[in-house]
């Protein structure tokens, strides 16, 4: 159907309002993260079987735990990251929160990838509690279980 120069004007009239959802829309697979000071929990999972897959746990801080991403990173490749960021119960944060945050913050700039945070209040309870050898990296599997649950 063609447009006439009077559809046009009407067009440009009217106000148009764009809303912009984040989604994990395009991506097929994960490496996510269950930061600590000392030891980061890592999982692997796709959005095919929504499962994740505990990985060996890296046990470096500062430069040298961006090393063992990289080398992840190399060896998975994945389409995006998922980071656990931990709450206090009510809600509030704290300084691992904070510490969380910026450890997602620098996936993203040192890697270009998407980085999703996902509240992980809990996770290394339950991993504990269902009888977990590495804590760190069963915390990791269901930060990104819990995370491709809430994916249409």
């Amino acid at each position: 159907m063609p447009v006439t120069p009077e559809a046009g004007r009407l067009l440009s009239a009217q106000p148009v309002t764009v809303t912009v959802t984040v989604t994990a829309t395009g991506f097929q697979t994960f490496l996510a993260f269950d930061f600590g000071l000392k030891r980061t929990g890592v999982a692997t999972g796709n959005l095919i079987t929504r499962t994740a897959t505990p990985q060996a746990t890296i046990s470096a801080s500062g430069d040298a735990r961006f090393v063992a991403i990289a080398g992840r990173l190399k060896q998975w490749q994945p389409d995006a990251l998922v980071v656990g960021v931990p709450f206090h119960p009510d809600g509030a944060s704290h300084d691992n929160t904070l510490r969380a945050r910026k450890f997602a913050r620098q996936l993203r700039g040192r890697f270009g990838l998407q980085v999703f945070e996902v509240d992980e209040r809990y996770s290394t309870t339950e991993a504990l509690a269902a009888g977990a050898k590495d804590a760190d990296a069963a915390s990791a599997c269901i930060i990104l279980e819990q995370f491709l649950r809430s994916l249409p």
